[in-house]
Parts: structure tokens; C-alpha cells; sequence
């Protein structure tokens, strides 16, 4: 460092956002509290939850509706939603794929350019988890309970053909099982991982190197500069807790549905309502505990018991089925997945439309959904990871061991059909119970089965675990450190909002609900197009201040 280094000086820009500046170079500053930012008045405390108020009482009135109606008339609002769902994926599927792809293009140009090497919070800036919580944490939050739901149910659909097949191929044909697998590889690989690569880099980028809140709005200050504190910021950030909430509660009332099912399947246990609801009251529970111990104790801890389960897990199916049968799929899988991601890309002239809308564009807006949620909770433990690091740990990393994942438990299930497994087939449109029954034809199929429910259960709790501590930092304004009381209202609120709508409204209203969160997706499409060219900006104009801050030192 330059001995003549001028003395740092910290000055406010027009919007009134705190900038440190260090001669030409923006330097690193440790983000205000919430109460210094220019919408500080926005901020109020009741009953020790502190609130940003045009936020909190937007997203709340928005879901309070919602679930009064899913009680009071849930066959009105879940054929409203649900039609309303169909309308956006059937109009809207080449935004989705485009989309999907523009942003895919975009993270791996941030891995190959030089500006990958920014880092976030500075270039002083440490990492504060290991490389494995921190991979632990990420995988768990994103992806790990969507895996042990379809990682057998979505193979086995696309090869028997039940909401029809991948390029309209036949069904329980060999083609059909290279393309069973291709494309579950394609909904599960690059795609979804980049999305929520490029929102956590954009909160993280504004956050920690410009010292913005962390919060979906600060993302476009570069395009909408202070107007990020009026109401365009209110609405982005609010659209942004009502996904979460939403999301996150389908979610806990569709793994509900999942874990009795398999207590059914297991024990003959009844799979009703009461059964269900003790389901959601136990992993509320389990999250609310987690909350009280916080990210490193918390958190942390169950996300590694999940990593662990997962890979003894995995290891087990793999040992005990046809091993090298197994590698032959994954070979087959991956030449089919780089052989077809064109076409399955398109969205026009497809001769399976239908199975584009059902399977492809569902995916990618379920996704897009969830980006909010994930993009800043994974932002929330990056801080000292320089970008290319968030990206090979997001993008590539994650990709493999899906595959992996997808390979060993996908694969023995389209192995045990091209043998004639009559349980797998009399599965039909069940994917509930697709990962009980497959592992119930391997043997110790009494421990494995058990295994597998744990690690349901277990994958539940991280997720509802960081979705908390994201729908909290939105609604107070972007809080990085929030009361343990104020993180247990929110892991409450959602299990008694699924508690709710499974008691008022059955099946039906969290249908409702599961619509209505990947209806929330079609404004986020624009969302993570503008955030590709803000983040652009800022991650330039970073780059150019560090090659100044270079050339002053020498």
C-alpha cells in the first residue's frame, strides 16, 4: 500500500447511501444499522420486532387475504390461482426459457472475465464459515429437499411417459430413458443454480461493497438510484416476502403430505389431516429451536447433519444397487444432457408442448420463485468469497453432485423398470412415495427407508431455517442481526400459516398457495434480467476503481 495513501474520508452521494472513498478507489465499509439509511423513518418497533412498516404491512395484507380466502372458498381460489398459474406459463414460456438461458450465460462470463476475481466486501474481506459449512449451507437451503422429493419421481414420469415425454419421445423405449434422465439433469443442473448465483452476488455485491441494506431493493441502485427508498423499493421487497412466505409454506405443506406418506408407507401410520398437521407443528418446532441457536449454531449444525445424511445415503444406494450399471447410466445421462439442452431449450416448434409447459417452464418459474429467498440467505453467509468462488461453488460444484445425486437414485429406479420392477410402475402419479419404494427394493431397506425420512425431515428444517432469517432482513428493512424473538415469529408464522391452510382448506388451498408462489415468478423474470445489467455496472465500475487503487500503489 502506498505510504502516501490519503486518509480515508467517508461521504454520502445524492441518495444519501454512506461511501467510503480512498482517493479515486471506493473502499470497503462495514454496512450501516438500518436506522442510518434515508428511508430510516419507514422503521418502527412493536412489541420488540422491529418492522419497516411500508414493507412488513404490504406483504402481510397480501398474505393475510390470500390465506382468509383459501379457507373461506378454497375450490374458488384454487381454480382461480391455478388458472392464473396456467395463463403465465402458457404466455409467458419464452420469457422463462430466455430468461433461464440469458442468466446462465451471464455467470459463466463472471467465471471466465477478470472481474471474478472481485471480492465480496472488499478485498480485506474474510470468509466467516468454512468452505464446507458454507457449501452445506447453501446446497441444504437451495436445493437439498426438492432432490429427495424428485430425484426418482421425475425419471420415472418421463420415461413411462405420465405427463407425456421429453421431445416427444416413446415412452419405456431406451431413447426414452437417456431422455428421462437428460432432462432431469437439465431442470436440475446450470439453470436454477445460476439464478440464485446472481441474485446472492448482486445483494452481496451492494451490500458489502457499497454498504446498501441487505435487501432485494439495493440490487438496482445502479438503475434506479435513490428512488431504491420509495416505493419502488417497498414493492420490490415485498413481491419478495410474499414469495418467500409463500413458497416456503407450500413447501411445508407439500413435505407434510411427503413424511406421512412415508409413515404410511413405513409404520401403516394414517395419512389424514391430524397427522399431517402434527407434521408441521413438530418441524416448526425443530426451526424454532434452530433460530434460537442462530446461523453458526443452528443453522450450521443442520446443515452439515444434512450433507452427511445424504452422503451416506447416496453411498449406500450406490454400493448396494448395480454399481457399474449405475456409471453406464450417468455416462448415457450426460451425453444425453449435453446432447438435447438445445432443444430442450426451445420454445417453439416442440412437439411436446405440453410436457415443456408441465415439466420445463413449471420448473423455471418455480425457480425464478424461490430466488429471493435463496439469492439472499446465500449472500447472508458469502461475505469474503470473491465472485468466481460464489459461482464455482453455486454453478459448478452443485451441478456435479446433482448429477451424482440424480445418477445413483434416478438412475436404479429407470434400471429397476427396464427390469420389469412392477412396484416402481404401479407407482403412477405418486412421486410422494417414488423414493420410498425404490429404496424398499434394496436391501436393509428397513434402515435405508428410515434414513431417507430422516434426511425429509432434516432438509425441512434448514430450509424453513433460512427462509426465516430472509423474510425477517427483508421486512425490517434489511437487518443483518436481528432479536432471536423476531427470527422466531417468522419460523412461526409460516408453520401456522401451512397449519392453517391444510386444517381450513385441505389440499386444495395449499394447491392455492403452491400456485400463487410460481405466479410471483413472472415479475421476478424481469427482476433477474435487470439484475444481470445492474450487478454489470457495479461489478465495471468496482473493477475500474481497483485497477486505479493498482496503479496509484506502483
Amino acid at each position: 500500500m502506498n505510504k502516501g495513501k490519503q486518509q480515508d474520508i467517508e461521504q454520502v452521494d445524492e441518495s444519501n447511501t454512506p461511501v467510503t472513498r480512498n482517493g479515486d478507489c471506493a473502499e470497503t465499509i462495514t454496512p450501516p444499522v438500518v436506522g442510518d439509511y434515508p428511508n430510516a423513518q419507514d422503521q418502527m418497533e412493536v412489541l420488540g420486532l422491529e418492522m419497516h412498516a411500508p414493507v412488513f404491512f404490504l406483504s402481510a395484507a397480501v398474505i393475510l387475504v390470500f390465506v382468509m380466502l383459501a379457507i373461506v372458498a378454497p375450490v374458488q381460489t384454487d381454480l382461480l390461482f391455478s388458472q392464473t398459474m396456467t395463463w403465465t406459463i402458457e404466455h409467458f414460456d419464452w420469457l422463462f426459457s430466455f430468461t433461464a438461458d440469458v442468466v446462465v450465460v451471464f455467470c459463466l462470463l463472471l467465471i471466465v472475465l477478470p472481474i471474478g476475481s472481485i471480492r465480496l466486501g472488499g478485498v480485506d474481506a474474510s470468509a466467516e464459515y468454512s468452505v464446507l459449512s458454507w457449501f452445506a449451507m447453501l446446497f441444504a437451503c437451495a436445493m437439498g429437499i426438492g432432490l429427495m422429493y424428485w430425484s426418482v419421481a421425475e425419471p420415472i414420469s418421463h420415461y413411462l411417459g405420465h405427463d407425456g415425454t421429453p421431445l416427444g419421445v416413446a415412452p419405456a423405449t431406451p431413447e426414452a430413458a437417456d431422455l428421462a434422465m437428460g432432462a432431469t439433469l437439465y431442470h436440475w443442473g446450470f439453470h436454477p443454480w445460476a439464478m440464485y448465483g446472481l441474485v446472492a452476488l448482486a445483494l452481496g455485491f451492494f451490500a458489502f461493497n457499497r454498504g446498501l441494506p441487505l435487501t432485494l431493493r439495493s440490487a438496482f441502485y445502479p438503475l434506479l438510484g435513490k428512488r431504491i427508498w420509495g416505493w419502488p423499493g417497498d414493492i420490490i421487497d415485498s413481491t419478495a416476502v410474499i414469495a418467500t412466505v409463500f413458497g416456503l409454506a407450500t413447501s411445508l405443506g407439500f413435505g407434510a403430505r411427503q413424511i406421512s406418506a412415508g409413515l404410511n408407507f413405513l409404520f401403516g401410520t394414517p395419512n389424514t389431516v391430524p397427522v399431517q398437521l402434527g407434521i408441521i407443528v413438530a418441524i416448526t418446532l425443530l426451526v424454532v429451536v434452530s433460530m434460537i441457536f442462530g446461523i453458526k449454531r443452528g443453522i450450521r449444525r443442520v446443515s452439515q447433519l444434512n450433507l452427511l445424511i445424504a452422503v451416506v445415503l447416496a453411498a449406500f444406494v450406490f454400493a448396494a444397487g448395480p454399481s457399474l450399471a449405475i456409471i453406464a447410466v450417468g455416462a448415457d445421462s450426460l451425453i444425453s444432457y449435453v446432447q438435447h439442452s438445445g432443444a430442450l431449450s426451445l420454445w417453439f416448434d416442440r412437439d411436446d408442448e405440453a410436457w415443456y409447459h408441465q415439466w420445463t417452464v413449471f420448473y423455471w418459474a418455480w425457480w425464478i420463485s424461490w430466488t429471493p429467498f435463496v439469492g439472499l440467505f446465500v449472500a447472508r453467509i458469502s461475505r469474503g468469497r470473491t465472485i468466481r468462488q460464489c459461482l464455482v461453488a453455486m454453478l459448478v460444484i452443485p451441478s456435479i453432485l446433482t448429477f451424482m445425486w440424480l445418477t445413483i437414485f434416478g438412475g436404479s429406479a429407470i434400471l429397476q423398470l427396464q427390469a420389469g420392477g412392477s412396484e416402481l410402475q404401479a407407482l403412477g402419479n405418486q412421486p410422494s412415495l417414488a423414493l420410498f419404494t425404490m429404496l424398499k427394493t434394496l436391501p436393509w431397506s428397513e434402515v435405508t427407508v428410515v434414513l431417507g425420512l430422516l434426511a425429509v425431515v432434516v432438509f425441512f428444517v434448514s430450509s424453513s431455517d433460512s427462509a426465516s432469517l430472509v423474510a425477517d432482513s427483508l421486512s425490517s428493512g434489511g437487518a443483518l442481526d436481528s432479536s432471536t424473538s423476531q427470527r422466531v415469529f417468522w419460523a412461526t408464522l409460516e408453520g401456522l400459516i401451512a397449519s392453517m391452510l391444510l386444517v381450513g382448506g385441505g389440499t386444495l388451498a395449499l394447491d392455492a398457495l403452491h400456485a400463487g408462489a410460481i405466479t410471483t415468478a413472472l415479475p421476478f423474470t424481469i427482476v433477474l434480467l435487470l439484475m444481470c445489467g445492474s450487478l454489470a455496472i457495479g461489478l465495471l465500475e468496482e473493477w475500474r476503481l481497483l485497477r486505479q487503487r493498482r496503479r496509484s500503489v506502483i
